[in-house]
């Protein structure tokens, strides 16, 4: 099988990660929750993971990192924190689900959507401009579209942000460990993402990075303050309720050793290097249409496209039979397909890692190029 569905979950991870997180099962107790070897041993672990996407992100505090269960709920996290029932929010035209629905569960939100065209970053960046000047209690942004890869102007719209005083979550879930994301510099509230994703670590973490003081969105134990019967004041543990999952923060930990060696800018140049080659090559097949940017720096490692006269979910039904790993339909955010005007097809969209090469590239064009001519006959 050829694996093009990291925008989902990367499959193919460094060796390390799973060693690690095999390892914690049978070293690692809880962190906190004693002083004994195994709990102090988890405790290390989890500061150093911290210490990791601190470094990685240009975070000031190891403590403003929390674990999560997966970027989602960071997201419900920092929305409500900053979202009232009331408030006034500025989306862009490329969220998903994970930003969405959290914002439409709120009564009486008053919701702007920056719409623009699909890889037209001035125009998305103008878009955002007239709507926080029509004044905003917060605003949400994707770094990268998961349908599309666009790559939005993320750093000006935090720009705007920081001069309207308006507070900014950034969805980092298809950005985080593929592109580099300084959060110091952002001066954003919250940036929430995977550690599944680009950051090479296993299902059921997360992160959330934290410039504003933010809300619980769950309440238990920490291991601290036990007298109280309120959550503790001071990140992380205001927001880390109940046992962590140490196994996969080993893995993630891993991970974020992996991406720092490998270093971002270089994973952004392979995957936009292989991503150009694929768009280019499905752009020579009869009959595809593709989604690729004219501009390489507007576009990830993620790429949508659809076969004339052929309904997305059985072409990726049929190139899976073939051996290729694929994503088809709406991929959890109709919001994009309505902005790029695919909301009644979907896409198929290839997604890729560090793990994928230019032969698998190869590959995957002679088999949609035999898709598409099986169709003529």
């Amino acid at each position: 099988m050829i694996y093009l569905d990291s925008a989902a979950t990367t499959l193919q991870k460094p060796a390390a990660v799973a060693r690690a997180s095999a390892w914690a099962i049978d070293h690692l107790a809880s962190p906190g929750r004693g002083g004994h070897r195994p709990a102090m041993a988890a405790a290390d672990t989890a500061f150093a993971c911290r210490e990791e996407a601190a470094a990685l992100f240009h975070v000031p505090e190891p403590e403003q990192v929390v674990f999560t269960f997966n970027a989602t709920h960071g997201l419900n996290i920092a929305i409500r924190t900053l979202v009232r029932p009331g408030s006034r929010v500025v989306i862009s035209g490329y969220e998903h689900n994970a930003v969405t629905r959290p914002l439409h569960a709120i009564p009486d939100l008053e919701l702007r959507v920056a719409r623009s065209p699909l890889f037209d970053r001035a125009a998305a960046l103008e878009a955002f401009r007239q709507e926080l000047d029509r004044g905003a209690d917060a605003a949400v942004c994707t770094h990268v579209s998961n349908v599309f890869g666009f790559i939005l102007p993320l750093e000006e719209i935090a720009k705007l942000c920081r001069e309207r005083g308006v507070p900014l979550i950034v969805d980092a879930s298809q950005s985080a460990g593929c592109l580099p994301l300084d959060f110091g510099a952002l001066g954003a509230a919250f940036a929430a993402m995977p550690g599944h994703k680009g950051l090479y670590g296993p299902q059921g973490t997360g992160l959330l990075l934290c410039g504003a003081d933010p809300e619980p969105l769950l309440a238990g134990g920490t291991g601290s303050e036990s007298r109280l019967q309120t959550m503790p004041a001071f990140l992380p543990d205001r927001l880390e309720a109940g046992t962590h999952n140490m196994a996969g923060l080993a893995g993630l930990l891993e991970g974020l050793r992996f991406v720092r060696r490998r270093g971002v800018e270089n994973i952004a140049a392979q995957e936009s290097l292989l991503i150009r080659t694929m768009g280019e090559g499905l752009g020579e097949i009869p009959g595809v249409r593709t989604f690729l940017a004219r501009d390489p720096m507007a576009q990830s490692g993620v790429l949508s496209f659809q076969l004339e006269d052929m309904d997305c979910e059985q072409a990726g039904e049929q190139l899976g039979e073939a051996g290729f790993a694929l994503r088809a339909g709406l991929h959890c955010a109709p919001l994009a397909h309505e902005s790029a005007g695919t909301l009644d097809r979907g896409t198929i969209r290839a997604s890729l890692s560090v793990f994928n090469t230019h032969r698998e590239v190869e590959r995957f064009l002679r088999a949609v190029a035999s898709l598409s001519q099986e169709r003529k006959y």
